[in-house]
């Protein structure tokens, strides 16, 4: 009976984890990479931690709110920063904008087309 409960346990936890895993959108495995390269170039050129904040969606899985474009050039993020905490200021008040091109591999930052205050 133990055995029986076992099977019948796993059976419904590997089926109900199916649906979950169907459900979430697949990235392409170098996107959550350049997505974190380009935050973390954008904070190095800002004055690193202590002096910039990048916005939330450069912490998403992949940094999808702020991809622009995906193409064969690589990755094209677009998102605004400012000093800690600017997010949580109401209304938040960034102080800059950050444009950033990634390599289609997620390796390799090949630009930074803008990276100044908000135009």
């Amino acid at each position: 009976m133990n055995r029986l409960l076992t099977v019948a346990c796993g059976l419904a936890i590997s089926v109900g984890g199916m649906g979950a895993a169907e459900a979430a959108p697949s990235l392409p495995l170098a996107q959550p990479k350049a997505a974190n390269l380009a935050r973390m170039r954008a904070e190095s050129l800002n004055g690193g931690l202590a002096s910039y904040r990048a916005a939330a969606c450069m912490y998403e899985t992949g940094g999808s709110s702020c991809l622009i474009s995906k193409s064969d050039q690589g990755f094209l993020f677009s998102f605004r920063g400012g000093s800690p905490g600017w997010e949580l200021q109401s209304p938040p008040s960034p102080t800059l904008e950050t444009r950033v091109l990634v390599s289609k591999n997620g390796e390799r930052i090949l630009a930074v087309p803008y990276n100044g205050p908000i135009p």
